[in-house]
């Protein structure tokens, strides 16, 4: 798999004309690194406010920005992890359907979900609330795969475990089952390597125990037996 592309997101003063800007920063990169493109990243003028609520803002998007990219990368962990435990390999991951890189070069703002009338600390809260919801989801599903996983992995093991574990069910009949008023029929889980002297003394483990003849089932699983 070819490593990801790296991109930086720069932010310049406009002197002049923005239309100009663009071009002379193409040329100063050419000169430095030709084989590096370039790629408008178009936002759209937000209403900032007061002095005061863009500083108390910056403070709070130190926060907010954290929080987002923590919560990233916990979802790209888990994707990792889903496709690890299932192998299958699910493709690079996507933003609302879009590749990653088609997501940044060719970036439109949602206006729909953002409106640039709203203050710039409502869609700052908005889109932490979101992400938020997202992360409080991702911890209820993963809740959930992992209960079923955990129920999956127990039916495994009783289908296909040790006798000690597994469902008897397949394995014992109606019929070697004998349940009356003086007699109850256990079962007992023995490794093979113990039957000679499981056989030899059972009989003395305490009182009253009965053999009849005809009636023990023996039946054989990996390298247990049951009687």
């Amino acid at each position: 798999m070819a490593a990801p592309a790296r991109y930086w997101v720069v932010s310049l003063p406009v002197q002049g004309s923005l239309s100009a800007l663009w071009p002379r920063l193409q040329d100063a990169i050419s000169k430095s690194a030709f084989d590096t493109p370039l790629y408008r990243f178009n936002t759209p003028d937000l209403r900032v406010g007061t002095l005061d609520s863009l500083l108390s803002l910056s403070d709070d998007l130190v926060k907010s920005n954290n929080f987002i990219e923590s919560v990233s990368h916990k979802i790209r962990r888990q994707i990792e992890e889903l496709e690890r435990v299932s192998g299958v390999e699910g493709g690079a991951l996507t933003v609302d359907g879009v590749p990653v890189d088609t997501y940044l070069t060719r970036f439109v703002w949602d206006e729909a979900r953002y409106p640039t009338m709203s203050p710039l600390r409502e869609i700052v809260d908005s889109i932490h609330s979101q992400v938020a919801k997202i992360e409080d989801d991702m911890k209820v599903r993963a809740a959930e795969y992992n209960n079923v996983r955990s129920q999956l992995n127990a039916i495994n093991r009783k289908q296909s475990g040790s006798l000690a574990v597994r469902d008897l069910s397949n394995l014992v009949k109606p019929d070697d089952i004998i349940t009356s008023e003086h007699l109850v029929t256990l079962l007992a889980v023995v490794p093979k390597y113990s039957q000679k002297d499981w056989l030899s003394k059972y009989e003395t483990l305490t009182t009253f125990v009965i053999e009849y003849f005809g009636t023990l089932s023996t039946t054989m699983c990996g390298d247990r037996e049951a009687y």
